[in-house]
């Protein structure tokens, strides 16, 4: 699959085949998500891996998957670690996130846009789900995966085989789109 067909056809998938996704797959998504952008000198990220059935059954009670269903057979938390000194300028106040700098949202956005092309380009489907910047579920992802101090959670993809492929959509809009000024 070329790039522009990735990007044009990707589409958030919430229904998974009960099917396992092999590890050395999952090792392949991470290398794309690595490949992301960055500012800095080095990379400050972290991914949590969760395939057991156990621990992905209690996502819900953290983080709402908001129509996920049956369970995805796998999941990425993808972390910042702000004692990186390649990290973003962000500061923790216990389960709060304060903002300084805008480089978090384009780190979470790089690494997890990467991840989501790649498991498309791997026929797996993969949705986006909201963790940053609600401190509830930053917190229970931290409580969840007794995670130290000065690691911030941005987000969590869920990944499976699809049960159900969306179509894909023409999401381009003329009237948002202006040339050489408003």
């Amino acid at each position: 699959m070329n790039t522009l067909e990735a990007i044009m056809t990707r589409r958030s998938v919430r229904e998974y085949a009960d099917r396992p996704v092999p590890r050395e797959t999952v090792k392949r998504l991470l290398a794309a998500a690595m490949q992301a952008p960055y500012a800095g000198a080095g990379q400050p990220w972290h991914f949590i891996v969760i395939d057991d059935p156990h621990i992905l059954d209690s996502i819900p009670a953290v983080s709402p998957y908001r129509e996920i269903r049956p369970p995805a057979p796998a999941a990425i938390l993808v972390c910042l670690d702000l004692r990186l000194p390649e990290s973003p300028d962000l500061r923790v106040q216990g389960a709060m996130v304060r903002r300084t700098g805008a480089r978090a949202p384009r780190v979470r956005a790089a690494a997890t846009e990467n991840l989501l092309l790649a498991a498309h380009a791997l026929g797996l489907g993969a949705v986006w789900t909201a963790v940053y910047p609600d401190p509830d579920r930053m917190l229970g992802f931290t409580n969840l995966f007794s995670l130290p101090d000065g690691i911030v959670v941005l987000a969590l993809v869920t990944i499976g085989y699809p049960a159900v492929r969306p179509p894909p959509e023409d999401r381009y809009r003329e009237d948002r789109v202006h040339h050489n000024g408003w």
